[in-house]
């Protein structure tokens, strides 16, 4: 294929013991989701190959049933914190963590991300999510989930004070003149005194104004009212997407909401989640994700497969038999529950059947091939409009990323698709995103 002079983003999206639901059992796993060696080495492998940043998920919930039993999903770090000690073992690479608008307060969230950002010089990002774990509502005070459309009007406040948080202080503000005694300028500050339906934050934030202005905003929500708080807010949106041609009505529909809110198409990127296992052959690429498949067992499968449909119980129902016609979930992801009902449907799939196709992938698009084959699929959605970038999810960690970044990255750099070293030291600058503005002041600082 020829050589591109747009340059694709990359992102390693990091899950304890690896994102198949069997990688834990697999003989070359580290087993335990709480040794920090893994995520060190993980995090130094994909800076070493110049991805743009780590992604770490997160749940404030664990689930209690007897499946979650053979699942390693029940225990795994806090992201920030996670992010926090990545930060001192790493220099360039980007720093994105997930937390809920659901079961937080939007001045802890300001207050550590902006920490974050001045502790890594630049690199953190905030994965805005309204949570799909019903459960964890139980954990703060709830007896039910918050509904899908409360939950967005409440993200979309949350945004809305943290990034006035965000800009409580001018980039010049804290002059720290011995000589005077004059720590910081008053007149530099702004006090935010939010008001509104969700919230009411009067603020300062005790931390300075962060090093990228603020932290990248991500998102994953692809529902319609997903689509339109991204539009309007976020800096990055993850999304799982199972072709080409649905990547692309995606990318064209989120781009094409952005003038609408005042934005330029270059201000949101977006990079699918793919799932990605390395072969120097097709065979040997199969024969390693086989081995992890025959892992499986079919209740895990299917009790994967309920969370990711928008927390349904799927026990009750014969393994061989087809997906039952659900509800549209109140307490979960609408965009998954519609993409994988429709994979069902497609592909003629049994209950056990669809648990086990998403075993890896959780309904993210898979490649499983020689590093020039999926190179030649990430060059076509790239070059497609399909993508911006890419999540990248791999079946195990370490050693499923090391793949990819020691096979497939050196293949995407012949092409010119990706760079060979970083350009600058902030997430911002990886993603090619503009520094923001402040909103309540005259901004004195370098704008790209």
């Amino acid at each position: 294929m020829t050589r591109s002079n747009r340059q694709l983003s990359l992102g390693a999206f990091l899950m304890a013991t690896g994102h198949h639901v069997a990688a834990w059992r697999h003989p070359d796993v580290p087993a335990d989701p709480l040794d920090f060696s893994v995520y060190r080495r993980t995090a130094q492998i994909a800076e070493a190959a110049r991805f743009d940043a780590l992604f770490v998920a997160d749940s404030v919930a664990a689930p209690v049933d007897q499946i979650a039993g053979h699942m390693a999903r029940s225990a795994h770090f806090e992201p920030l914190t996670l992010l926090a000690a990545l930060s001192a073992v790493t220099e360039r690479i980007g720093l994105v963590g997930t937390v809920t608008t659901s079961y937080n307060e939007p001045y802890h969230v300001a207050r550590k991300f902006a920490s974050l950002d001045h502790l890594s010089g630049g690199r953190a990002g905030w994965n805005l999510v309204t949570s799909d774990a019903a459960a964890e509502a139980h954990n703060f005070g709830l007896d039910a989930h918050i509904p899908h459309a409360q939950r967005y009007a409440r993200a979309r406040e949350f945004h809305e004070v943290v990034t006035g948080l965000w800009d409580s202080w001018a980039d010049d503000a804290f002059i720290r003149d011995k000589a005077s005694g004059q720590f910081h300028d008053p007149a530099r500050l702004h006090v935010l005194d939010h008001q509104g339906k969700h919230f009411k934050v009067r603020g300062p934030l005790n931390v300075a104004r962060s090093p990228q202005g603020r932290p990248v905003v991500v998102q994953a929500g692809s529902s319609e009212i997903g689509r339109d708080l991204a539009a309007q807010t976020a800096e990055v949106v993850f999304t799982a997407q199972t072709s080409l041609a649905n990547a692309q009505a995606f990318y064209k529909d989120l781009k094409g909401r952005l003038e609408g809110y005042g934005r330029s198409e270059d201000s949101l990127k977006i990079m699918p989640g793919v799932f990605v296992v390395v072969g120097q052959s097709e065979g040997e690429a199969r024969e390693k994700f086989e081995g992890f498949q025959e892992l499986v067992e079919p209740e895990v499968g299917v009790a994967l497969l309920g969370r990711m449909l928008g927390n349904f119980d799927l026990s009750g129902y014969p393994l061989e038999g087809p997906l039952p016609e659900l509800p549209l979930t109140e307490s979960g992801q609408q965009s998954r529950q519609k993409l994988l009902t429709e994979l069902a449907g497609a592909e003629n799939l049994s209950l056990a059947q669809l648990g086990r196709r998403i075993a890896g992938g959780r309904g993210h698009y898979s490649l499983i091939g020689t590093p020039t084959q999926i190179a030649d699929e990430l060059q076509a959605w790239f070059e497609g409009r399909g993508a911006d970038g890419f999540n990248v999810l791999v079946p195990h960690l370490p050693l499923g990323l090391e793949d990819f970044a020691t096979q497939v990255v050196p293949e995407l750099q012949r092409r010119g698709l990706f760079r060979e070293d970083y350009q600058g030291r902030t997430l911002r600058e990886h993603l090619g995103l503009r520094r923001p503005a402040n909103r309540f002041f005259q901004d004195v600082s370098q704008v790209r």
